[in-house]
């Protein structure tokens, strides 16, 4: 019997022992904590337990398992919300009440729960990994897929039950291996959550995904399968950029990772996501929603764990021709964790006290994301937007400088912008995105073959404004050219008109490709007139008068998202006027 030599926290250390191999899920003490092996030597056994360990005394016993720490994958993920090691919380509740008990043993998924399942094989088949075998109704939107699981071989479909209805772990179908073993599948699968999952091909990335918030879709966009990371310190609206991006986005499902955020921030996402309502099919968006809360009271280790559980389930379900976009937030808690247990580790820090693997275990994470041809030829995507919390807002931290490094859109949340009620707060000087240059063809194709090009003499506006603001900062805006000035106008109506965003108003919360383009055209338009009328004489106290620019600040109101063509009379009256304005000024 392996017994418990140590116990430090959640670090927990066996002597004298062969019985345990690397990365194995075991059960700790009397009351069989869930923990997992993250260090085997000669002497001793290392062991991070993902529950509390209070009252864990050395002596207890250790049960080896055999098997990695896994998440079960099957119906019933959708819409729930579990623990960082997939326990439902739900459950936990029941059993324990408001606070998790130690040892509270609950199977991740309902085994009572039926299910009308839909046999999409017949007996003579051949199923491969991947293949699909069977479907059933998960939520009213999301349709579940079981599919062979990627460790099976495959083989002769040689049995399969009716149509009807079966609960989790009911054989549904029996195949014979090569070897002539008989593999019985039911409606789930286990998968080990540090190991990806295969795919038969990583594809370009070539669509954006459309989020509806025009910072984001036009200035720095991020494509489905991508990465992205909102770094920002306290208070600039990391998950409410979060929450906008996961009620409006065109990702099939959403997995949200509360990853040792404080408890009462995760109750309000909790509470806020089971009362929206997708504006897509018009029903509440956990339909479509995996919540993790792991929060800042949990254990540490669990918080380590969560970010692997959360991109394991949006893996099984890109598996099945979903695009799936994960929010985490946030991983600088994750990275704190990792601090914490290589602290108890007594291993050697590296910088601000993060252990030297800090890098790698990032790179781990954000690789998984992807646009993937799966094994059973459809196609897939998983999207990763990662909140992290730098202190001080400061950049130069190790966890946002190493994010950096592996994300290709970085979005800056400024306080400044925040405190100005500036939302989404996201700096354009300090943010950029590596994905324009992949997304340019699909939004010449699906938006208009002009996008691309207005959308960079817009970014070219607010370069040009950034190098005169130094300026205006020490002398004023009146010692500017007129030209000049009339660049700094514009640019605040880029910033007011087009960059802001106000999510609780009917048209502004969600803003269509097609209306940001108008709206940017519209804004050029304005600008391209003032700049002629001033080559004819007029002046820009002239120009400001005519009450132009405030009346384009407010189209994104003013104009609904189903009108377009109101645009076309923004323009003409743009032009109208200033046409009048030159011809007055030329009588004179």
């Amino acid at each position: 019997m392996n017994k418990i030599f140590s116990v430090n926290g959640p670090v927990v250390r066996v002597r004298d022992t062969k019985d345990f191999s690397m990365r194995e899920m075991v059960y700790v003490g009397n009351k069989r904590l869930i923990g997992e092996v993250i260090s085997v030597a000669a002497d001793y056994t290392t062991i991070q337990v993902y529950e509390g360990t209070t009252g864990l005394m050395p002596g207890e016993p250790v049960y080896s398992t055999g098997n990695p720490m896994s998440a079960v994958l099957g119906p019933g993920i959708i819409s729930n919300i579990f623990d960082g090691i997939e326990r439902p919380l739900k459950k936990l509740e029941e059993i324990s009440g408001a606070f998790i008990a130690e040892g509270a043993a609950v199977s991740s998924l309902d085994e009572q729960k039926k299910y009308d399942v839909t046999i999409t094989v017949k007996e003579g088949d051949t199923l491969m990994p991947g293949d699909i075998y069977c479907t059933c109704p998960e939520t009213a939107v999301v349709v579940h897929k079981c599919m062979l699981s990627p460790f099976s071989k495959g083989g002769k479909v040689i049995w399969c039950a009716e149509n009807g209805e079966y609960s989790l772990n009911d054989t549904v179908v029996k195949i014979q291996t090569e070897n002539n073993e008989v593999e019985e599948l039911s409606l789930c699968q286990k998968w080990p959550i540090r190991t990806p999952r295969p795919v038969k091909e990583r594809l370009p990335i070539t669509r954006p995904l459309v989020t509806g918030q025009r910072i984001v879709d036009t200035i720095l966009p991020v494509a489905k399968g991508g990465t992205a990371a909102i770094p920002g310190g306290f208070g600039t609206g990391k998950t409410m950029t979060q929450h906008q991006l996961a009620k409006w986005c065109d990702a099939d499902i959403i997995v949200y990772i509360g990853c040792g955020e404080r408890g009462n921030e995760m109750t309000q996402v909790l509470e806020e996501f089971s009362e929206l309502i997708d504006p897509k099919t018009n029903r509440p968006l956990t339909d479509r929603t995996v919540l993790i809360a792991n929060t800042s009271n949990m254990p540490v280790a669990a918080r380590e764990a969560s970010v692997y559980t959360g991109i394991t389930l949006a893996e099984y379900y890109r598996d099945m021709g979903y695009h799936i976009a994960i929010m985490a937030d946030s991983t600088s808690r994750w990275a704190e964790a990792l601090r914490e247990i290589s602290g108890r580790l007594e291993e050697m820090p590296a910088e601000e006290g993060f252990p030297a693997y800090l890098p790698s275990r990032l790179s781990e994470f954000y690789e998984r994301a992807g646009y993937m041809k799966n094994l059973n030829g459809t196609e897939g995507s998983v999207t990763v937007i990662g909140a992290v919390s730098p202190q001080g807002s400061d950049f130069s931290e190790p966890v946002t400088q190493n994010t950096k490094r592996f994300v290709r859109a970085f979005w800056a949340l400024d306080k400044n912008l925040a405190y100005a009620r500036h939302y989404p707060a996201i700096n354009w000087n300090l943010s950029y995105s590596e994905y324009v240059d992949d997304l340019s063809d699909y939004y010449k194709k699906n938006v208009h073959p002009d996008f691309m090009k207005v959308r960079q003499e817009i970014s070219n506006i607010l370069v040009e404004e950034n190098t005169l603001m130094e300026i205006v900062k020490l002398m004023g805006t009146d010692v500017l050219p007129e030209d000049q000035q009339l660049l700094i106008e514009t640019a605040r109506i880029v910033r007011v008109g087009f960059l802001q965003q106000n999510a609780y108003h009917k048209d502004d919360t969600y803003v269509p490709l097609e209306k940001q383009y108008l709206m940017m055209k519209t804004i050029l338009c304005l600008y391209k007139s003032c700049r002629k009328a001033m080559s004819e004489g007029v002046s820009m106290e002239e120009l400001l008068k005519t009450g132009l620019f405030e009346k384009v600040v407010k189209m994104k109101y003013d104009i609904p998202n189903d009108k377009p063509e109101m645009f076309d009379e923004y323009e003409k009256d743009i032009e109208k006027t200033l046409a009048a304005l030159s011809a007055e000024r030329a009588q004179k």
